[in-house]
């Protein structure tokens, strides 16, 4: 009985984390690291909006790569609504010479995305991951 109940109160606080990555439209390969380096400050600010937090950011020239921690009360696919329809709005806004050239309409990123639970041991694999991108040069 103690060890069903020791059970419970680990899943009474449960910890989410989620590997997400974006593409870009078509794979173009529109983001530059000035756009990567915007693009990481304006979804910092919007997982603090969901009391989330990014634990890891990086990306290449189609893709990014980023880990966020969030808590249960906030659903993954709002989460990553706002992830992509903020950062687009404001990238597309921010720099529109360089985006127009590669993307011809109102979007920066593919409808699509990948998210990937994650536990603590695999953390560190996908940190690894992120980190070692190949980030555009500046």
């Amino acid at each position: 009985m103690s060890a069903g109940r020791a059970g419970a109160a680990v899943l009474s606080r449960p910890t989410f984390h989620a590997h997400l990555v974006f593409t870009t439209k078509y794979r173009r390969g529109a983001l530059t690291d000035p756009i990567l380096t915007r693009c990481q400050q304006v979804m910092a600010e919007v997982c603090q909006d969901f009391s989330a937090e990014q634990r890891e950011f990086n990306g290449a020239d189609d893709h990014v790569h980023l880990v966020v921690h969030y808590p249960p009360s906030v659903t993954l696919s709002r989460l990553v609504n706002s992830l992509k329809g903020v950062s687009s709005r404001y990238l597309r806004r921010e720099f529109t010479g360089h985006l127009r050239k590669y993307l011809w309409d109102e979007h920066l990123w593919s409808p699509s995305y990948f998210a990937g639970s994650c536990g603590a041991a695999s953390l560190t694999v996908i940190k690894e991951c992120i980190e070692n991108q190949k980030r555009p040069r500046p």
